[in-house]
């Protein structure tokens, strides 16, 4: 994973396992670059948190200005288990919020379109890039805990495969910077995570949702050496990643892919 160290602009990571993969752009924010004052120093593009909104303004047009994408599309994410599809008439009827055009409610984005950056907002969930370069098809999945309940990732998985004919062995998946196993305790786990999940357990009542993301991916047909995860801990980081559990009012980092315009 590869670090670009200014901070007078926004800082990225991005996932050497997609780096390859021809026209495709693909960024996890980290907290800096942006010009919102604390608590959400300094790059969060979230409207609904409490910050200013001409700062999250400013953020978004900064997030879109980095990547070079003609459109940034986000919507409000729910934890639930919604894939929007992402096409021509999303972008023309679409409404606009700054510089981002929102899709309709849900919790993953699919697009064949170029010069179109699907973005999720996190701080502890994950951000799953799922990517078919062959079909030219790409998704982003803003799974939390519910999220990986719902079996999100899969549901996602299985919608590419209907929609596009993408078959699962073909495609990458990266996990972006989210709850580790160091923090990520959940006291009442019998009620909240079903009993597939009680494996996971990284010590008594602490789950690691990167293993399950992982296992639930390659339960849906992908290839593990396909399957790259960040591995870092935005509870443990804050000093680089907004984290909702370890600061509870926070902003929200934008997780992008897109592809390029064809020229």
């Amino acid at each position: 994973m590869n670090e670009r160290k200014k901070t007078e602009q926004p800082v990225c990571h991005t996932f050497e396992s997609l780096a390859g993969i021809p026209g495709l752009v693909q960024s996890v924010f980290t907290r800096h670059g942006g010009v919102s004052a604390p608590p959400y120093s300094s790059l969060n593009v979230a409207w609904n948190n409490g910050d200013s909104p001409d700062a999250v303004g400013e953020n978004l047009v900064r997030v879109k200005k980095t990547l070079r994408m003609e459109h940034l599309v986000s919507g409000l994410q729910v934890h639930g288990a919604t894939i929007n599809e992402v096409d021509e008439q999303t972008l023309a009827g679409g409404e606009r919020h700054g510089p981002v055009v929102l899709a309709p409610p849900g919790d993953a984005l699919v697009t064949k379109l170029r010069g179109v950056g699907l973005m999720i907002k996190i701080a502890d969930c994950q951000a799953i890039f799922l990517v078919d370069p062959g079909r030219g098809v790409i998704a982003n999945i803003h799974s939390g805990w519910r999220g990986s309940v719902q079996g999100l990732p899969a549901k996602v998985v299985q919608f590419l495969h209907e929609r596009f004919g993408c078959r699962p062995r073909d495609l990458y998946a990266a996990v972006s910077p989210s709850l580790g196993p160091c923090c990520g305790e959940f006291r009442n786990y019998r009620e909240e995570l079903p009993p597939s999940f009680w494996p996971f357990q990284s010590s008594p009542q602490y789950f690691d949702f990167w293993a399950i993301s992982r296992w639930q991916l390659v339960e849906a047909g992908l290839r593990p050496e396909r399957i790259e995860v960040a591995e870092r801990c935005t509870v443990c980081e804050t000093h680089d990643f907004f984290s909702y559990r370890g600061e509870r009012t926070t902003g929200r980092m934008a997780a992008v892919i897109g592809w390029k315009e064809e020229r």
